[in-house]
């Protein structure tokens, strides 16, 4: 994963695999195809649907174009559409894709809660994203949730604000609340499930939301009372806490930060080649310490700390733990500070 390198201070150290710096662009590619998915997938149905009634002549102009579109799109793949289209279903809360059905642990976890029993085959569809949470940790959050697409956008939006002169936050900077309130969240929801028969941990989900409000949009013609729910976690993030739901609140994070305590794959700081910058503290959405070796949990390796690193002093390592905190980067000044001869 890594080059020898040394530093000015002639200390041998590991060099990060190149790479790893441009993985936050691959990340923003991933998350947006997501989003296109979630916003093609219905119209796909609707042409499906279309092209089974054989009913073009009777289709709304709108509806024929939406009909001549995804002709165009689908034609190079599908031979018939109104069978061959069957093979992508579904969103990021549960969906089929080629035959391989693929769920949210949350969507097995609160369906079986609700009907007190666990249905097996169903169980079996989350088994995917549970071994990529105890390998990777929290990469759902990061890589895949359609959510975290807008709210990092949202999060710009903040940061354009502030750069204007307008601080949207009401809370003062170091009020904060409890992590483990999510915990809360996701127990009093699976409680509440079980108690009325229904996933009701689904209509705070955003993944959950933005899957079901694009059908509804697309399929239906407007918006569910989902929407003005996730409106309240955009304004949650923007005028209390950045990212403030996702840290605080969502209950799919906090089932995914449970499951991924103990993954493999974590990101490492080099303390060799640390100038202790703050940079990657400062570009963490989830306001972690990288610069001090605090990932923990919540980490969901997005890599944003990596690709801003200017001595590209973070890297992967695979190991069930964090590194302990490390001390003062060794490039840095209360380090040199601190060494005979000022590191000569």
């Amino acid at each position: 994963m890594a080059d020898q390198a040394a530093t000015p201070l002639g200390i041998a150290t590991r060099k990060p695999f190149g790479l790893w710096r441009h993985l936050n662009k691959l990340r923003w590619l991933t998350l947006g195809a997501v989003m296109a998915m979630l916003i093609l997938i219905p119209y796909l149905h609707l042409y499906q649907t279309y092209r089974a009634a054989h009913a073009y002549d009777l289709l709304a102009s709108s509806e024929k174009q939406i009909y001549d579109a995804m002709e165009f799109v689908t034609d190079p793949f599908v031979s018939n559409p109104a069978e061959d289209l069957d093979a992508i279903k579904g969103n990021t809360w549960s969906g089929t894709f080629w035959g391989l059905k693929i769920s949210d642990p949350l969507a097995v976890l609160g369906q079986s809660v609700a009907g007190r029993l666990i249905h097996w085959p169903f169980a079996i569809t989350a088994l995917i994203p549970l071994i990529v949470t105890l390998l990777f940790g929290r990469v759902f959050c990061g890589w895949i949730c359609p959510a975290t697409f807008i709210y990092e956008l949202n999060s710009s939006l903040a940061a354009w604000l502030r750069w204007a002169g307008i601080n949207p936050t009401i809370l003062p900077a170091h009020w904060h609340f409890d992590r483990r309130l999510k915990y809360l969240v996701l127990a009093v929801g699976l409680v509440l499930s079980s108690v009325s028969g229904a996933s009701l941990v689904a209509g705070i989900y955003p993944p959950a939301i933005i899957g079901r409000e694009l059908y509804y949009a697309v399929a239906l013609g407007g918006f569910g009372v989902g929407s003005a729910i996730f409106f309240g976690t955009l304004l949650f993030d923007l005028l209390v806490a950045r990212r403030g739901f996702c840290r605080y609140i969502c209950p799919g994070g906090a089932l995914y930060s449970l499951i991924g305590r103990y993954r493999l794959l974590r990101i490492r700081r080099i303390v060799e080649t640390c100038n202790d910058c703050e940079k990657c503290t400062a570009v963490c959405e989830f306001e972690l310490n990288p610069m001090r070796d605090n990932f923990g949990q919540e980490c969901n390796n997005c890599t944003a700390c990596i690709a801003i690193c200017p001595t590209d002093a973070l890297t992967f390592a695979i190991r069930p733990v964090d590194v302990p905190e490390q001390g003062p980067g060794h490039l840095g000044r209360n380090y040199r500070n601190n060494i005979p001869n000022g590191g000569e």
